[in-house]
């Protein structure tokens, strides 16, 4: 973790020297115009913040690691994979209503591309299949 932290803070140094080398480049390209004129600014604007979120992931890594008090399970070089083993929850192996949410969000991105009239219609069926997910061991077979 620390060595994705330090990879981050030099992408975010690289493209901020990358920012000040293409507006150098810039004014020198256009000696004849004003200083202010002669700045690409979408180009040096872009490569500045750029850096800056290059500089966000890299503290945000860097307080994370931090925070967690040592190394991660995949930092140790002599770890085994379950030690990086968390409890993700409780997951139903037979339940069909992911997938019909999965079809309600594509139904919905579908007319969104193609006739607007599809979308009300798969907002319905994304309404019905997230209840029935969440309120699937309420009733049947597997009910509590």
């Amino acid at each position: 973790m620390r060595t994705n932290t330090g990879l981050w803070w030099l992408l975010s140094a690289f493209f901020v020297l990358m920012a000040v080398v293409y507006t150098t480049w810039s004014i020198l390209a256009h000696p004849q115009l004003p200083v202010v004129n002669a700045i690409e600014w979408v180009g040096s604007i872009a490569l500045l913040f750029t850096a800056l979120m290059g500089a966000l992931i890299a503290f945000y890594i860097g307080r994370v690691h931090k925070a967690q008090g040592g190394e991660l399970p995949e930092d140790v070089l002599t770890s085994d994979i379950d030690d990086g083993d968390p409890e993700l929850g409780e997951f139903s192996p037979w339940s069909w209503w992911p997938i019909v949410l999965a079809f309600s969000a594509a139904l919905a991105m579908i007319g969104l591309a193609v006739g607007t009239w599809m979308v009300p219609i798969g907002v319905g069926v994304f309404v019905v299949a997230i209840v029935g997910w969440v309120f699937e061991y309420y009733r049947g077979y597997f009910a509590r």
